[in-house]
């Protein structure tokens, strides 16, 4: 998964993509390094970000996804928890809706039942504007897992079923930097729920953190971290360097075929 963000204020790469020419380009580019799907979004959710309307959201991200849907032969994902941009991007040629707030904000549980989208649920404590002043868990393992399996369980309910589901841990989301590394290291527990895994590590300060590095210089510990994740059977990997992740899972798939 190449991610696309087409906002100004993103933690690694905000304004670099911003309108259609630019963010076509860089999909075309994702495209061709190795990603099978371009998650498009129109809102930061880094710690700290300020809140964008409906309106401004949806004039960022569907004339994006209409350009893309023409152009690429590929699955596209709408990266969103409103209701309205929701339905747009599907109407506009979205395939799965990616939601870090798993479907709880108004209505997004009904748009997302009525898309016929794939949908993409993901744990987050908090907020992303106070998320990480002071995230607490007994066990984040176990707690990521029951929040992840009371979503699940609404979502069939409202008529949305298990094949259209994949689950996201939220690295990064309301998460002290033990918490990231404890659910990354106990990530295949996560497969008990028995739905396709996401994870999404990508120039972090989980990285940043634990290396001491700024956000241009955690590529090497963005792979290692997808790369175990990989190892431990998950599906989906949403990066911003698509290219050396592919190569990287190249590397590691060659071998593992000789593996026995």
């Amino acid at each position: 998964m190449g991610i696309l963000n087409l906002t100004p204020d993103s933690f690694s790469d905000g304004g670099q993509f911003v309108g259609k020419d630019l963010g076509l380009h860089h999909a075309v580019q994702m495209v061709k390094d190795g990603a099978t799907l371009i998650d498009v979004g129109g809102e930061s959710t880094r710690p700290g970000a300020d809140a964008v309307s409906e309106q401004q959201e949806l004039d960022r991200v569907i004339p994006v996804i209409e350009l893309l849907r023409q152009e690429l032969d590929c699955w596209i994902s709408i990266d969103t928890s409103k209701a309205t941009v929701m339905r747009e991007a599907v109407k506009a040629g979205a395939d799965l809706i990616n939601d870090i707030r798993a479907l709880r904000e108004p209505n997004a549980l009904q748009a997302a039942a009525e898309s016929g989208a794939a949908i993409c649920l993901m744990h987050m404590q908090g907020q992303p504007r106070t998320m990480q002043q002071a995230p607490d868990y007994n066990d984040v393992t176990a707690e990521v897992m029951a929040f992840l399996q009371q979503r699940l369980q609404v979502c069939e309910q409202a008529g949305i079923p298990r094949e259209r589901i994949c689950l996201d841990p939220g690295y990064g989301f309301g998460k002290q930097l033990e918490h990231n590394y404890e659910l990354l290291g106990k990530v295949g527990q996560l497969h008990q729920l028995g739905l396709p895994l996401l994870a999404g590590m990508s120039r972090k300060s989980m990285l940043g953190q634990l290396l001491g590095r700024e956000v241009d210089q955690r590529l090497a510990g963005g792979l290692a971290a997808h790369l175990f994740a990989l190892s431990q059977g998950v599906h989906i990997l949403r990066v911003h360097d698509v290219k050396e992740m592919a190569d990287a899972m190249r590397v590691w798939q060659q071998a593992r075929h000789y593996q026995g």
